[in-house]
């Protein structure tokens, strides 16, 4: 395997690997593009599906409309990438509003979908740090050999949805079906992810008790931490 440096002056944490521009690459579209290569870290995006306003899914129907005038047919990876950049941005701005039901501004929510994130993280998918928001969540993760990053999504989606459901007394999806994610490039990127996910709860305005952080102890201890 190829190792990849950069002149960022901080050692990596433990187990992080980040994109390879000379290995092989996967790649599959639905609304949003999907990268996938053998082995990297992803910071990975998903939300509740009615998190973000009419006003919100105006204006992303319209970016999607004229991402597809521009470029019908065959797209290159740096126009996806553009495209996934503004969505992401526009996206992102209208979810620290919390807007919708906000599932897991309830703690006990919150601890379910922190806790199914991490039930996976000595299985399937290593998950080094989260934050869970009223309306959506950010992390960290890694999927192990034999496993797909969009599988184990899909598994603790559906944990978390028949459990906040259960405390509802409701049925039914919560979720959006779709997860925006990215391969982190290398430590300057993941120290900016880092950073973000630690900060996003203030930076929203958020009192302490309205959202969860974590990062793994290992990472802390090699130095990685969100302070």
């Amino acid at each position: 395997m190829t190792v990849i440096t950069d002149n960022f002056h901080r050692n990596p944490p433990p187990g992080f690997l980040p994109f390879d521009p000379a290995g092989p690459i996967r790649f599959y579209s639905r609304h949003l593009p999907h990268w996938r290569q053998y082995g990297t870290t992803y910071f990975v995006t998903f939300r509740l599906d009615d998190a973000l306003p009419p006003e919100t899914l105006k204006e992303l129907k319209t970016l999607q409309e004229q991402f597809d005038r521009e470029f019908p047919g065959q797209r290159s990876s740096q126009q996806w990438e553009e495209y996934a950049r503004k969505v992401t941005q526009v996206a992102e701005v209208s979810l620290d509003k919390g807007y919708g039901a906000c599932h897991f501004s309830d703690p006990a929510n919150a601890k379910t979908l922190a806790d199914a994130l991490q039930f996976y993280h000595t299985t399937q998918c290593e998950v080094s740090c989260l934050v869970v928001m009223p309306n959506h969540a950010h992390a960290i993760m890694k999927p192990m050999a034999g496993f797909e990053l969009e599988d184990t999504l899909k598994l603790i989606k559906g944990y978390s949805a028949r459990e906040v459901n259960k405390r509802r007394g409701a049925t039914g999806s919560i979720w959006e079906q779709e997860s925006y994610d990215r391969i982190i490039r290398d430590t300057q990127h993941l120290e900016n992810v880092v950073r973000y996910i630690g900060r996003n709860g203030l930076r929203a305005g958020l009192p302490e008790h309205k959202f969860f952080r974590w990062i793994c102890p290992k990472w802390q201890a090699a130095g990685w931490d969100f302070d």
